[in-house]
């Protein structure tokens, strides 16, 4: 290390006394620099530039093995410790934006043009009713309005109209997006 700033020091000493040299307004001295002379200057600002190379790239190439690198471990082959070990990992934020579902997009339509039908009053059930409350009674309906049991053209519509409640209600996901739109009505 100790050489490498002496040699550092003698490569900026020389080419400050050049410049200062010709900088002199006094002096009519012209510095030429021989063809041994750039050579060394260029030899000395390579050797700084691959000195400092190393300086920064010591840790990659002085590089300790951790028990990972040096046993065989099944993460190694789907690279699933890299994926959850990973420095850039740590402080990760997504800022992805997601798009409102499908259901969110009609629900929110229909609600706004107060056209959202309540499916709590299609099924006959109270807001409170549980899953297997909703399921005894969609079971129900479907016996009694089935368009197989009864020759009325209206049983077609209005089984159509219970199968979506029932599709709607049946899953949490998608009932917890009706009951809000529902309650904005």
């Amino acid at each position: 290390m100790k050489k490498m700033v002496f040699i550092f020091t003698l490569v900026i000493g020389g080419f400050s006394h050049a410049v200062f040299a010709q900088q002199d307004p006094n002096s009519n001295l012209e510095y030429t620099m021989t063809i041994e002379e750039q050579i060394m200057l260029f030899g000395g600002f390579a050797i700084a530039v691959i000195g400092i190379f190393v300086f920064l790239a010591r840790d990659a190439i002085l590089r300790k093995k951790t028990r990972y690198d040096k046993e065989e471990f099944e993460s190694k082959k789907d690279k699933t410790y890299e994926k959850y070990h990973s420095d850039w990992t740590d402080d990760y934020v997504d800022f992805t934006y997601t798009r409102p579902s499908q259901d969110d997009s009609e629900f929110q339509k229909a609600a706004r043009n107060s056209t959202l039908p309540d499916y709590y009053k299609i099924l006959g059930l109270p807001r409170t009713a549980t899953s297997d409350e909703i399921k005894k009674k969609y079971r129900e309906l479907a016996k009694k309005l089935h368009p197989d049991r009864s020759k009325d053209e209206k049983t077609k519509e209005t089984m159509a109209e219970i199968n979506t409640a029932y599709e709607v209600l049946s899953d949490k996901g998608r009932r917890e997006k009706y009951d809000k739109y529902l309650s904005v009505d």
